[in-house]
């Protein structure tokens, strides 16, 4: 599952840009099932974040995990962090906001939804999970 976690200055962003931009990044994983994607907005009060020691009401600091894939080559490492970078430019950078991302890699094994542990992708199991959006006991 990529879990983001986006900590943005209180007004930011609409309810209908954190709609989009949820879905922007959901669409950036292709291959999983839509539910394995989570965003959370952590809207940050004025004088609440310090970057340097200063103030900085014009800063997103973007969080993520991956747990379901991980990237092993570091050309499409790049690649993902550029498509990342297009996909919130109209919200972030356009908008004269500064913003900084990193992606933990937590390891498959240690994974479980609803108590299940997620089926290998490409697996039939793991078919079911992404055709039907949500787990199921195999």
């Amino acid at each position: 599952m990529p879990l983001w976690k986006i900590y943005h200055p209180e007004a930011a962003f609409s309810d209908d840009d954190k709609r989009a931009i949820a879905e922007r990044l959901t669409g950036l994983y292709r291959d999983l099932p839509p539910f394995y994607v989570g965003v959370v907005f952590e809207a940050v009060a004025k004088n609440s974040f310090y970057i340097g020691g200063q103030p900085a009401d014009d800063f997103v600091r973007i969080a993520v995990d991956h747990i379901a894939r991980q990237i092993n080559d570091d050309d499409i490492r790049q690649q993902f962090l550029a498509a990342i970078g297009r996909l919130l430019a109209p919200y972030i950078a356009d908008r004269g906001l500064r913003w900084e991302i990193h992606i933990d890699e937590t390891p498959f094994s240690l994974w479980a939804i609803q108590g299940i542990r997620p089926p290998v992708p490409g697996t039939p199991a793991g078919e079911v999970w992404r055709r039907d959006n949500k787990p199921s006991a195999y």
